[in-house]
């Protein structure tokens, strides 16, 4: 039976890695993005169906769960670092009000408008995974703590959904080389502290992201939800 999976910000880097992998599984795929011509290009290049959605905003995600009769995988990967704009005229408190909404908004909020419209969708069996950050552990300021946010939603929606046979976790990345993630801010001496970080001195790579994606929405991992799953090679541990 062909699953049908669902990934929002899927128009470039973890987000599109992740669709591609699905859809050469051969499951049926919708992408999301906020931008029409992005969206077109990438599904034409992928194969999947595409959607213009901006996950912050109510009403899009309504007519993107409206696009959907049923649901196996949904993967929250829209998201990452949100400035606060141009200061204009704007007091300096203004400022940070609005990075931080920005951030919340992006990295919180459109994950719990999107699973929360599509949550009657998912079947038993089905898998929600949601992009989470290694900011949410050190030094992330309004990014990190949204991202923080999101793994303590993630939690509680594990105790929801669990009882219905539906698992929800956070992959919570690091490093990932080649994404714009820093929209091209990162420095040679910045990516190195970063590599040395790690215990197997790397950089991350999409793949890492997507095949952890992958399994988490397999039959081996069942028994697993309510939980962030660290993919950063030793930067960050747990115990």
């Amino acid at each position: 039976m062909t699953r049908i999976a669902l990934v929002t910000g899927a128009t470039s880097g973890i987000g599109r890695a992740i669709a591609a992998r699905f859809a050469a599984d051969r499951a049926e795929v919708f992408i999301t993005g906020r931008h029409a011509d992005t969206v077109e290009r990438t599904a034409k290049e992928l194969g999947v169906h595409g959607v213009v959605c901006d996950a912050t905003d109510p009403s899009q995600v309504e007519a993107l769960s409206r696009r959907l009769s049923s649901l196996d995988v949904l993967v929250n990967a829209a998201g990452g670092l949100a400035g606060a704009g141009s200061p204009g005229e704007r007091s300096p408190l203004e400022v940070v009000a609005a990075e931080w909404q920005a951030n919340l908004a992006q990295n919180l909020l459109g994950a719990v408008l999107t699973t929360t419209a599509v949550r009657d969708l998912l079947a038993p069996g089905s898998s929600v995974i949601s992009i989470g950050s290694i900011g949410a552990e050190r030094r992330g300021g309004s990014y990190g703590a949204a991202k923080a946010a999101l793994a303590a939603w993630n939690a509680a929606l594990s105790a929801e959904l669990g009882p219905h046979g539906i698992t929800t976790n956070v992959i919570s990345a690091g490093y990932i080389a080649g994404t714009d993630f820093f929209q091209g801010g990162l420095t040679d001496e910045r990516r190195d502290a970063l590599v040395q970080e790690t215990h197997n001195k790397r950089p991350g790579h999409v793949d890492d992201i997507t095949q952890t994606a992958y399994f988490l929405a397999s039959p081996g991992a069942r028994h697993i939800t309510g939980q962030t799953i660290h993919v950063n090679g030793g930067a960050h541990t747990t115990r």
